[in-house]
C-alpha cells in the first residue's frame, strides 16, 4: 500500500504542464540602478568635485561595462539614462545625488538575474516576461544555492573592506 503511493507521487510530479511551462524561454526583465555619487572633498585648491559629477561618472563608467563586457547568458537589449537627482542624507548632513540607469536585460536561467539583485545599487526589477514561472524542486534549490554563494561572497568582500 505504501509503494503505491510513492509511485503515484512521482508520477504526478513528473507530469508536465504544457501551457504554463516553456523549454528554452528567455527571461526578460527590466532592472534599475541608482549610483551614488559621494563627494569628494578638494585637496589644496582644486580638485573636488560635485557629487551629482560623481554619480554621473560612476554611471557612465557602469554603463561602458554593461555595454563592453560580455556575460555568459545575458544580452543588454537596451539602456536608459534617468536624470540625475539629489537626496538629503541626515547621517553626513549633506545632498548626495544619485544617477539612476534602466537597463532591459534578457537572461537564459532565473540564477543569472541574481547577479543583478544583490548589487548595493539595485533599485527595482520587473519581470516582462514570461508571464509566470513554474519551477521543479531542482530549480528552487539551484536558486536559493545561487542566493546564498552570491550573499556570502557580498559578506566577504564587506569584511575585508572594514579590516583594510
Amino acid at each position: 500500500m505504501l509503494k503505491s503511493e510513492i509511485s503515484t507521487r512521482n508520477k504526478e510530479e513528473n507530469k508536465e504542464y504544457p501551457s504554463e511551462r516553456r523549454e528554452n524561454s528567455k527571461l526578460r526583465f527590466k532592472v534599475r540602478f541608482d549610483y551614488k555619487g559621494k563627494p569628494r572633498p578638494a585637496r589644496f585648491f582644486f580638485g573636488g568635485k560635485k557629487t551629482e559629477i560623481v554619480a554621473q561618472d560612476f554611471r557612465e563608467q557602469q554603463v561602458a561595462l554593461w555595454r563592453n563586457v560580455p556575460l555568459q547568458g545575458i544580452m543588454v537589449e537596451n539602456m536608459d539614462l534617468g536624470e540625475i537627482y539629489n537626496v538629503y542624507d541626515e547621517e553626513i548632513d549633506e545632498d548626495i545625488a544619485f544617477a539612476p540607469l534602466e537597463l532591459i536585460v534578457s537572461a537564459d536561467s532565473l540564477e543569472d538575474l541574481l547577479r543583478f539583485i544583490v548589487r548595493d545599487e539595485f533599485r527595482r526589477i520587473e519581470i516582462l516576461e514570461p508571464a509566470s514561472i513554474l519551477l521543479t524542486n531542482r530549480e528552487v534549490e539551484r536558486l536559493l544555492f545561487k542566493m546564498n554563494e552570491h550573499l556570502q561572497n557580498k559578506l566577504i568582500y564587506r569584511i575585508r573592506e572594514i579590516n583594510r
